[in-house]
């Protein structure tokens, strides 16, 4: 075992215990950083301790050559992620004395493109909501976990962690745990509350669950996220609707269609669980997009004489 993987392993301990991070955003960083490693390894570096600046500055040109599985290039947003993790691992080496200094403190951030959140419309979202048919255990659980992410916002991590004792169905309200154990509270709307009460009176009960999850699989453990994705690539499917169609497309759909309907976006902010308000706000780029597309085709002086 070279001394970096033992290095990696104190230094994903510290982001987990004291930063918190959640399991998903350590396993990314476990992917970026064993790429780094396997980057080391070919310039003949077995600790990361005794990389240079210059070693820094190769791997972003580095890591753009290399191909993913498929073998497509790296999307510039990965070259960035990676290099983020890739400097947190040093800023860390050197924080805890165990470099004199920090090699990666000179190396920029790659930039990236700022690509807007892929939305659905109200009609498209209602299609997909009303994929699931008949009245079986499955169909009642998978209305209500679509009814739930489009009516609450939720991440797929944080649908599939949810808990009976987290809803309130009497206020239409639950308890979310988001990224970092921050906990939040938002309501779920009128129509996810009766396909949960579907759920959890008519179709639960008939699975055996094991345990308090909301969400159980067929054979009563808790669902899964990868679970969870494939009933709603399944259900999006049935609807007619692309195939890049993610748990998070409904996230996105439930931000830009609140702030179209004039919500404001420190309420949204609150509701999704975002740290920052900046990160909130790319959602108001789709809803002014919308507005230009509404204007550009009814307003009789919006097309541009040629």
């Amino acid at each position: 075992m070279t001394p970096t993987v033992p290095l990696v392993s104190v230094y994903l301990d510290h982001l987990r215990v004291e930063r918190g991070l959640a399991d998903n955003t350590l396993q990314a960083y476990r992917r970026d950083l064993a790429t780094y490693a396997e980057y080391l390894d070919e310039r003949g570096i077995e600790d990361p301790r005794r990389a240079t600046a210059e070693d820094l500055d190769a791997y972003v040109p580095w890591l753009r050559q290399r191909r993913t599985p498929t073998g497509e290039a790296y999307a510039a947003s990965s070259v960035a992620r990676a290099v983020v993790a890739v400097r947190g691992l040093h800023r860390f080496l050197a924080r805890e004395g165990l470099t004199p200094d920090d090699v990666s403190a000179d190396v920029a951030t790659p930039a990236t493109m700022r690509s807007l959140p892929k939305a659905l419309s109200v009609a498209q979202v209602e299609r997909l909501l009303d994929a699931p048919l008949g009245d079986d255990p499955a169909a009642l659980r998978d209305r209500a976990m679509l009814e739930v992410l489009y009516g609450g916002g939720l991440r797929i991590s944080e649908l599939t962690a949810l808990d009976v004792d987290d809803l309130d169905r009497v206020d239409g309200l639950v308890r979310v745990r988001g990224k970092g154990g921050k906990d939040r509270v938002v309501p779920f709307g009128h129509a996810a509350g009766e396909a949960l009460d579907a759920w959890l009176v008519r179709g639960r009960p008939r699975l055996s669950p094991r345990g308090p999850a909301v969400f159980c699989n067929t054979r009563g453990g808790r669902l899964t996220r990868q679970g969870a994705w494939k009933v709603l690539k399944g259900h999006a499917a049935r609807a007619g609707l692309s195939d890049a169609v993610s748990p998070h497309t409904l996230r996105h759909s439930f931000a830009t269609h609140l702030l179209d309907g004039g919500a404001d976006v420190r309420a949204v902010q609150e509701l999704l669980g975002h740290a920052s308000v900046t990160t909130t706000q790319i959602y108001t780029l789709v809803s002014r997009q919308r507005l230009r597309e509404v204007y550009d085709r009814a307003h009789p002086r919006a097309v541009r004489a040629t």
